[in-house]
């Protein structure tokens, strides 16, 4: 098995992001995609406004994301992405607010995004099993997206 980079992309987040305070699994929230845009070997293009994030965070820090976004190709194409995720402290560094900046590694940040469209150009990313590692931007967050790949 190896990884092979797909896409690379930066979401921009509505702020301020809205909670519902602390219930019965922890603390849910919701941070709307205001846009963004994404880009790689075979894919470029924006993100559409109006997705989200609805995350779930327990007494330990853990965050449960769930997410789900429409990415839109310079060529017309839209794909439909979904992922569900875990971001936590690692090693004793915090995770980052949001405004606030980290890079790649910074905190465990990983996701599973699955892949959806009818568009027949890009319907190999229909069978892709994909991971990515996320960072904080100024403006929201960015993923970097790597297929899992035979060797």
């Amino acid at each position: 098995m190896k990884l092979e980079f797909l896409v690379e992309y930066s979401a921009d987040l509505q702020r301020p992001t809205r909670n519902t305070g602390t219930g019965p699994f922890g603390m849910r929230g919701l941070a709307v995609v205001a846009g963004g845009s994404f880009e790689g070997p075979r894919l470029k293009g924006k993100i559409w406004a109006g997705g989200g994030d609805w995350w779930l965070r327990d007494p330990d820090g853990v965050t449960r994301l769930d997410v789900r976004v429409t990415f839109e190709t310079g060529d017309g194409a839209l794909i439909y992405v979904q992922y569900y995720g875990v971001s936590r402290p690692d090693g004793g560094r915090p995770i980052a607010q949001p405004g606030e900046i980290s890079e790649y590694g910074d905190a465990y940040f990983m996701t599973a995004p699955r892949f959806e469209t009818g568009d027949e150009r890009y319907g190999w990313l229909n069978g892709l099993v994909c991971i990515a590692e996320g960072k904080r931007t100024a403006h929201g967050v960015a993923y970097r997206v790597y297929a899992v790949m035979n060797d």
